[in-house]
């Protein structure tokens, strides 16, 4: 071993498995504390899934761009813990501060508490002075209290819509540019990791737009008002359904491919593209791109061959879509690929039984590991209900159907992988593994 590198402290695949059972005891204590509706707090899923999605999100920011600066010579775990808090704060204050009190100046859709003043107020008509100085009403009134109204909160989920648009905006420039146009360069922390920060937002906010924005559009423009300040969505004859839950589906597809390539793929395929960057950059996200709408498209067309019959679930709830269901559907199944790429890499050290752990076999073996896993955590959440038993969710005390409809899987498997990301990103992987010198 080289100085100063990790070793499993009790070799593998013991390191793996010991590490595996803290992360999901920590995750299911803490969501019983959290998020549990049994529990003290009982914040599901709202706000609980804007608070861990914004944490892994900030996370991301710390470790991937700044380099866990300035705290980075800190001893563990003492620098673990600071970066936890520190972390915390920063999800406060961008939630709290930057979403609800600064872009709320200008967008009351991101803001939850300005959504919550104006609800005080009752309903909402909009009117104007004619010619002759009478008081006109334009457009049908707009009831505030059905937009803050039991898990409606949409102030709380055009935030999470944020986040989910960054989970792949901010790291794809890392992990495929190789971080141009801010590296190469001489620049020191924090000014790189602000440099990418800046320049990753600004795709961020463009994606959001495009892709996130037409949604809320519709919603105060068309379903609680009448309004042409934003637009509606463009995607409605392509997806079947004007949801945002289309973007949800194929996007949640081109994160988990986006994050195999430096997990359980070693950056694979990606590395046998010989061109300079952006060039490379450019060919790598336009793959991913295709190839997580064709991932999500499949999804959406085989998934009725095994699901139950909807019908009736889907009635209940609204009258819902089932293009509206199959598509969120899709980004659910993305979900059950997480912990087993990311422990898989990160603490089973990419085992496989084959000599060359960087070859294709490894990657084809590695590849097929993590789908089969993802179809076991499938059938465990929902068929042996451990969203109901384990996670106290209520709406899965029913059938099948109505479980797969209402689990909210999604979030649980988000919530899962935090204590691993914790430790690998901050605590640099203590106690499970011990320095090399």
């Amino acid at each position: 071993m080289a100085a100063g590198e990790l070793k499993p402290r009790w070799g593998q695949p013991l390191t793996g498995i010991i590490s595996l059972s803290a992360f999901t005891g920590i995750a299911w204590i803490l969501w019983f504390i959290l998020s549990d509706p049994r529990g003290p707090i009982h914040s599901f899923p709202y706000p609980f899934v804007m608070y861990l999605a914004m944490m892994i999100l900030v996370g991301l920011w710390q470790h991937m761009f700044l380099g866990d600066w300035p705290f980075q010579d800190i001893p563990q775990p003492t620098r673990g813990i600071i970066e936890t808090f520190i972390n915390l704060a920063i999800v406060w204050f961008v939630i709290h501060v930057v979403f609800y009190r600064v872009l709320g100046l200008g967008f009351n859709f991101l803001s939850q508490s300005n959504l919550e003043s104006l609800a005080a107020g009752g309903s909402y008509v909009a009117q104007f002075k004619d010619a002759a100085g009478a008081m006109v009403t334009c457009g049908k009134e707009l009831n505030l209290e059905k937009l803050v109204a039991g898990a409606a909160r949409y102030g709380e989920r055009a935030v999470v819509c944020f986040v989910l648009i960054g989970f792949f905006s901010y790291p794809f420039i890392t992990i495929l540019f190789g971080k141009w146009p801010v590296r190469p360069s001489d620049l020191k922390q924090p000014m790189a990791g602000l440099a990418e920060f800046g320049w990753s937002s600004m795709w961020t906010m463009f994606f959001y737009v495009v892709l996130i924005v037409p949604f809320w559009g519709m919603l105060y423009g068309k379903v609680f008002g009448t309004s042409y300040g934003m637009n509606f969505p463009w995607w409605t004859e392509i997806a079947g359904t004007p949801h945002v839950h289309w973007v949800f589906g194929w996007w949640e597809w081109m994160i988990v491919i986006l994050f195999m390539t430096p997990n359980v793929w070693r950056m694979k395929p990606w590395s046998a593209i010989k061109v300079g960057q952006p060039l490379k950059g450019l060919v790598s996200f336009l793959i991913i791109v295709g190839l997580g709408y064709l991932v999500a498209s499949a999804c959406v067309k085989f998934a009725p061959l095994w699901l139950p019959d909807m019908t009736e679930a889907l009635e209940a709830n609204n009258k819902d879509s089932m293009a509206r269901f199959l598509w969120y559907h899709a980004a659910e199944i993305a979900g059950f690929t997480l912990i087993p790429f990311l422990i898989w890499h990160h603490y089973f050290d990419d085992m496989v039984p084959m000599p060359d752990v960087d070859g294709w076999a490894a990657f084809w073996f590695r590849t097929a590991g993590v789908g089969v896993l993802c179809i076991v955590n499938y059938i465990f959440f929902y068929y042996i209900n451990f969203g109901h038993w384990g996670l106290g969710n209520h709406h899965m005390e029913h059938g099948v159907a109505e479980r797969i409809l209402h689990g909210e899987s999604l979030i649980w498997n988000f919530w899962w992988i935090i204590p691993l990301l914790w430790n690998e990103w901050f605590f640099h992987k203590w106690p499970f593994y011990s320095h090399e010198h």
